[in-house]
C-alpha cells in the first residue's frame, strides 16, 4: 500500500517561503513541510558537487517525513541538482515518489510574456552560470533571445534587512543597467531567485516603464496544481488536513523573525539536525 504526506518544499534558506505562500493560497487544502538549509547557505557560490549532495540530503530528509512530493523552491539546487535526482538517485530510492524544481513551470511560460521577443533573467552567480534559463528557455520558445544578469548583491540585501531601504538603490539600478546594457529592447524581466521578490518595489523603480517583471511563486503555484489534476495517483498520495511545518538547519529564532517578511504571516519553526539523520 502506498503511503500518504505532506508535500515538501526545500530551498537553501528563506526565499523558497515566497513560493510556499503563493503555493499555500492556491492549494490551501494539502499539508506541508518546509525546510530551509540554512546552516549551509548560500548554496549560489558552492560547487555542482557541494549543491547535489546537500539537496540530496535534503531530498531524502523529506522522504523520511512521509513525503511523496518535494519541491525544490530553490533556483540553485534546480538548476544544480536536480536534474541528477531525477535520473540518477530516484529510481534507486523510489521511483513512485517525485521531486519538481522552479526553473521548468517558469521558462516554459515566460515568453507567453515578452512582445520584443527578448527577455531578461537575473538571479544568483550559481544560478546565472549553470545557464539552465537560457537551455530550458530554448525547449519552448527557440526563437527568443534571452540574456543574463548576476546579481551577488541582491539576496545580502534581503537577508540584512535592507532590501526597502535607500542603500538597495544603487545595487538594483547597476543590475538592471547592465541587463539593459546588453539590450535595450528586452521588455520581459524574470526575477530567478526567490528572494528577489521582496526587491519588487525598488527592481519597478528602477526597470523601465512598462516592463513586465515576473516572479516564480506567482508562476509555480499554478503548475503545481496542474500537475497535481494532471496527476491524480500523485494527488491522492498528498495529506489535505491544511497543515504546515517549518524546519530549518540553523537557529529557528533567526528563521522566524526572517521568515516571517518572506511568507507573510508569522512562522514557527524547529531546529533541524541533519547530521544525526542518516539516509
Amino acid at each position: 500500500m502506498q503511503g500518504k504526506g505532506p508535500i515538501g518544499v526545500f530551498d537553501s534558506g528563506y526565499g523558497g517561503l515566497t513560493v510556499l505562500k503563493e503555493i499555500v493560497q492556491r492549494l490551501p487544502q494539502y499539508d506541508y513541510i518546509y525546510m530551509g538549509d540554512n546552516a549551509r547557505a548560500p548554496y549560489g557560490p558552492r560547487s555542482f558537487e557541494t549543491i547535489y549532495h546537500y539537496t540530496l540530503e535534503c531530498v531524502q530528509w523529506f522522504f523520511a517525513q512521509g513525503c511523496e512530493l518535494v519541491v525544490l523552491a530553490c533556483n540553485t539546487a534546480s538548476a544544480k541538482a536536480l536534474r541528477t535526482i531525477q535520473q540518477k538517485d530516484l529510481p534507486r530510492i523510489d521511483p513512485s515518489k517525485r521531486v519538481l524544481g522552479v526553473i521548468r513551470p517558469t521558462t516554459e511560460v515566460v515568453g507567453n510574456y515578452s512582445h520584443s521577443g527578448e527577455v531578461g533573467i537575473m538571479g544568483t552567480v550559481g544560478t546565472v552560470q549553470s545557464e539552465s534559463y537560457p537551455i530550458e528557455i530554448a525547449k519552448f520558445f527557440p526563437g527568443l533571445k534571452v540574456y543574463q544578469e548576476a546579481c551577488p548583491m541582491w539576496v545580502p540585501l534581503v537577508e540584512n534587512d535592507e532590501y526597502d531601504k535607500p542603500g538597495a538603490d544603487y545595487f538594483i539600478r547597476q543590475h538592471i543597467n547592465r541587463l539593459l546594457e546588453q539590450s535595450p529592447q528586452i521588455d520581459t524581466l524574470l526575477l530567478a531567485c526567490t528572494h528577489y521578490p521582496l526587491l519588487i518595489d525598488k527592481i519597478r523603480q528602477f526597470a523601465p516603464q512598462g516592463m513586465t517583471i515576473l516572479s516564480q511563486g506567482a508562476i509555480v503555484a499554478p503548475s503545481l496544481e496542474k500537475y497535481l489534476a494532471n496527476h491524480p495517483e500523485m494527488a491522492a498520495k498528498c495529506t489535505t488536513g491544511g497543515q504546515l511545518q517549518f524546519y530549518t538547519t540553523d537557529s529557528p529564532a533567526d528563521f522566524d523573525n526572517h521568515a516571517t517578511r518572506f511568507f507573510g504571516k508569522p512562522v514557527t519553526s524547529k531546529h533541524l539536525d541533519l547530521q544525526s539523520f542518516k539516509c
